[in-house]
């Protein structure tokens, strides 16, 4: 099982990554099939079980992107693609995932604001002036400096693949050899 796994989730990943960089999408003809395919694929090789396994991880991938979506922060295809990776991998390894995905996504933000240096001063000049404001009244209310240009938008898809292998690497070690657990 863990060689389809891998297998799946290594060609999902790859497309995702690279429909997201040219297009600023990850495509549904992709991800309601890793998906379907995630739960299928543990019903069939350990019935029930592996079902509930599924869709727990399914729901958790879901779940827990959907906040940032309803926020406006993330996209309807980087949801689903996390849901996908959710039912191939189960609970443990999606939230290891995800962790992984915010902290690759934090570096990836900040790599693309440095390529601006207008936009990275505005958005430091926002945290120091926020900071100062809240600590000084205790006040949060605080309208942010705008820059001239806009924030460039980011695609997450290469976030949610960097966060999926280095979960399933790490996974693989602490369980002696599955990235299922």
């Amino acid at each position: 099982m863990d060689i389809l796994v891998a297998a799946v989730l290594a060609a999902a990943l790859t497309i995702a990554t690279v429909t997201d960089l040219k297009s600023q999408r990850i495509p549904n003809w992709l991800t309601f099939p890793l998906m379907l395919g995630g739960l299928a694929a543990h019903a069939v090789f350990t019935g029930l079980e592996g079902l509930w396994f599924s869709l727990a991880g399914f729901g958790l991938g879901l779940g827990i992107m959907l906040v940032p979506f309803l926020l406006g922060v993330m996209g309807a295809g980087d949801v689903k693609l996390l849901a996908g990776v959710g039912a191939w991998l189960g609970v443990n390894t999606t939230l290891t995932a995800f962790v992984i995905t915010c902290l690759a996504g934090g570096v990836y933000a900040l790599g693309v604001m440095l390529r601006d240096r207008e936009i990275f001063k505005a958005v430091l000049t926002n945290i120091k002036a926020h900071l100062v404001l809240a600590l000084c009244t205790k006040d949060f209310k605080y309208t942010p400096v705008s820059s001239q240009r806009t924030l460039p938008r980011l695609c997450y898809g290469v976030a949610i693949a960097i966060g999926t292998v280095a979960s399933m690497v790490l996974t693989y070690h602490e369980t002696g050899g599955t990235f299922v657990r």
